[in-house]
C-alpha cells in the first residue's frame, strides 16, 4: 500500500517490515493485522489491515461495514509503546537493541528543534542502527565545553 500522508510518502513495497501481529481468529469479524515498518529515512509507520467488526473497518457505499486498511505513521517513542504491547521481549529487542534491566540513568525530553535537523537525526539513526538519544548523548559530550572555566 502507498499513501500519502502530511506530504510524506509511506509505501510498504519499500520501507523495511520489522515485525507482524495478528488478532482474532481469521473467520472472526474482528481480526485484524497490523505490521510495523520503518522507512529509510528512519521513520516508523504502522501498516493495518482488519475485517468489518475491526478497528480497520470501513464504510461501504450504500450502508453497512467492510474490510479496512489504513496506514499510521508513529514516532519513534510510539513505535516502541507499539511493540512493548504487541511483541515479545526477544523481538521488541531485535527491532530496538537490548534493554537494560535496571535504570539506565535516562531521561524523556521535548526539543523544538529544525526540521532539517530532525531528519538529518532520523537520518543518522536510521545508518546506524543506534537510538536518536545515543546520537545526541555522544554529539554533547564531543561538544566544548564553555561558560568561563
Amino acid at each position: 500500500m502507498r499513501k500519502i500522508i502530511d506530504n510524506r510518502k509511506y509505501d510498504t513495497e519499500t520501507a523495511r517490515k520489522l515485525a507482524e501481529v495478528s488478532h482474532g481468529a481469521q473467520s472472526d469479524f474482528k481480526h485484524y493485522e497490523e505490521t510495523l515498518y520503518v522507512k529509510r529515512t528512519g521513520e516508523h509507520f504502522l501498516y493495518g489491515y482488519g475485517h468489518a467488526a475491526s478497528k480497520y473497518a470501513e464504510y461501504v457505499d450504500g450502508g453497512g461495514w467492510g474490510a479496512g486498511e489504513r496506514i499510521i505513521p508513529l514516532t519513534y517513542a510510539e513505535a516502541r509503546e507499539w511493540a512493548e504491547r504487541e511483541l515479545d521481549a526477544d523481538e521488541y529487542e531485535g527491532i530496538f537493541g537490548e534493554v537494560p534491566e535496571g535504570d539506565d540513568g535516562s531521561v524523556t525530553v521535548s526539543l523544538r528543534i529544525k526540521a532539517s535537523t530532525r531528519e538529518l537525526l532520523r537520518r543518522m539513526a536510521s545508518e546506524s542502527g543506534r537510538a536518536q538519544g545515543e546520537i545526541l548523548d555522544e554529539i554533547v559530550s564531543r561538544a566544548p565545553r564553555g561558560g568561563g572555566e
